[in-house]
């Protein structure tokens, strides 16, 4: 299984607050989009993913009006 540091991004939707969460996480997997659908489980997503450099997999997942981004890269 490969290793991966994933950094979780959730858009706040408050208005007139621009911050948003972050959230790191060391974590296991072989599929980056299946381990975010398996979070996010039971709840209606969408969810589309961008391979990019050195095997970053940037993942971006709207669950229920809910924008967030998770950027998987590996170890």
């Amino acid at each position: 299984m490969a290793e991966y540091e994933m950094v979780r991004e959730i858009k706040n939707q408050c208005p007139n607050n621009q911050m948003r969460d972050i959230f790191f996480e060391e974590v296991e997997t072989d599929d980056p989009v299946a381990y975010v659908k398996a979070m996010l489980k039971g709840r209606a997503v969408s969810v589309n993913a961008e391979n990019g450099e050195n095997g970053t997999v940037t993942v971006y997942a709207d669950c229920d009006g809910l924008i967030q981004k998770f950027i998987f890269t590996p170890v």
